[in-house]
């Protein structure tokens, strides 16, 4: 009996001493990228922590994140080495190290072994210049989507002589049918699947109107327009061996817009005004004031002090410093701003957070905004800013869309203070609460393009299901 109590007193001990310590070791293993040691200690902290809900809330977070990050960098060194040798035939491993060091070839090692982002080879050839001629000589050079519509589009808007600065014209009416389907079997049968499907914001120049038109005869919940991510909720059961499917449709009214700012017409912020004090405010953690992006920010704009200069500065900056790469998922990422700045590349969301932290850190109001494209000649989740400018209004900024080549300013500024016809805007702000709130931690907390499913058991990520967008555009 003497055994068994001083058994259950050292027991108990343990699991304190190893309580006191948890966070502490859990963190170091995760930054030295031991992540089987972290996933142990995470389910010995679990068992200590059992009755406390928020300790084991963020567990079960740091749990998912070393499963999100696994997912992230899942190719191997080999299967990389593969992919490249068709552009390197006689690729060594020196030559992976440098692309590894300058970040080229994205990287980590996890629990001893290199692991490639799973976007790390697409990346490279769009980041290393003398790469990307190297696979145009191989595979043929081709211009992106996004490029081809550009060239195309801007050219034949100013071409009419239609364009009054500030006032919606190009009007369309497009019709989006948008479903998610989850895999079978994923969750027991007979369990309810909560989904949030991306519905449409009122933009009162550029997206005018919404029809909605169904929800495939299942009940919804469509949000109130005040919800800054707005989405159209549904839930209904799964059955054993079959897909779970929701779907939505409706009609958008857009417009495209553009602005033709004199910046002496610029007027001087209300300093005390709660729109200038919201939207010049950090929002962490991706909306940030580091030192760094402090005074890079100040530096690129010297001593110029009219906001659409300043923004201007910053707009051709990142277009000449910060190319286009795909992104890990956002919510593996600290802060994004800080990763941009880092690694020297980034996606559409991350470069926009990038702008937004400089331009509010100059005291300069802007916000975010995103959803997708809807081009003729591609349809892709995409994010972008709105600038406000004080006698002027919001103006929206696509540091993303970037400069475009030709010799017309009007042109080749297009979206430093314009918009397209081919967008449709979900979201007015970013890490909002969904309506009706979500139980668990979301598969993308900052951004909503893609949707949001999850069930009694926890949320279902990405890779549990899939998503399909199907549009056209049809007569005014």
């Amino acid at each position: 009996m003497k055994i068994k109590r001083f058994t259950l007193i050292f027991l108990c001990i343990f699991l304190i001493t190893g309580c006191f310590n948890y966070e502490k070791n859990i963190s170091e293993a995760f930054s030295e990228g031991e992540f089987l040691k972290a996933e142990k200690l995470i389910c010995r902290a679990l068992i200590v922590n059992s009755g406390d809900s928020l300790q084991k809330s963020r567990l079960n977070y740091q749990q998912d994140l070393i499963c999100r990050i696994r997912k992230e960098f899942s190719v191997s060194e080999n299967e990389v080495r593969d992919r490249l040798k068709k552009y390197y035939p006689q690729l060594t491993g020196s030559m992976m190290r440098t692309w590894e060091r300058t970040g080229e070839l994205e990287m980590r090692v996890i629990d001893g072994q290199k692991q490639y982002f799973n976007r790390a080879v697409g990346n490279f050839f769009l980041l290393n210049k003398e790469a990307k001629i190297l696979k145009d000589s191989v595979d043929g050079e081709k211009n992106g989507a996004v490029d081809i519509f550009k060239q195309r589009y801007l050219s034949l808007l100013f071409s009419k002589n239609e364009i009054i600065s500030g006032l919606p014209f190009d009007c369309k009416k497009i019709r989006v049918e948008y479903s998610v389907r989850l895999k079978a079997n994923v969750i027991p049968s007979g369990e309810i699947v909560r989904c949030w499907l991306p519905y449409p914001r009122i933009h009162l120049q550029r997206q005018t109107s919404v029809e909605f038109l169904n929800a495939g005869g299942d009940r919804y919940v469509i949000a109130p327009e005040k919800q800054l991510q707005r989405t159209i909720y549904i839930e209904k059961p799964a059955y054993k061996d079959s897909v779970t499917e929701f779907r939505a449709s409706y009609i958008l009214h857009t417009a495209s817009q553009w602005f033709n700012i004199d910046p002496a017409n610029i007027k001087p912020y209300d300093t005390s005004s709660r729109l200038f004090q919201e939207y010049t405010a950090e929002q962490l953690p991706h909306i940030v004031f580091s030192d760094q992006i402090k005074q890079l920010s100040r530096k690129i704009v010297g001593n110029e002090t009219n906001p659409f200069w300043q923004v201007r500065s910053l707009y051709y900056w990142i277009d000449s410093h910060i190319p286009w790469a795909g992104a890990l998922e956002y919510s593996v990422m600290e802060c994004i701003p800080e990763y941009v700045l880092k690694h020297r590349h980034g996606d559409c969301g991350m470069q926009t957070f990038l702008f937004l932290s400089m331009a509010r850190s100059l005291g300069i109001p802007c916000k975010w905004q995103s959803g997708w494209y809807l081009l003729p000649e591609e349809k892709n989740l995409h994010d972008w800013a709105e600038v406000y400018y004080e006698g002027i209004g919001w103006v929206p900024v696509d540091v993303s869309f970037r400069l475009t080549d030709s010799a017309d300013r009007r042109v080749r500024e297009f979206y430093l203070n314009g918009m397209d016809s081919y967008r449709l805007i979900i979201n007015d702000g970013y890490a909002q609460k969904l309506f009706p709130a979500k139980k668990y931690p979301r598969s993308e907390p900052y951004d909503f393009q893609r949707g949001e499913l999850e069930w009694n058991g926890g949320n279902l990520y990405f890779d549990k299901w899939s998503y399909h967008m199907k549009v056209s555009v049809e007569p005014m």
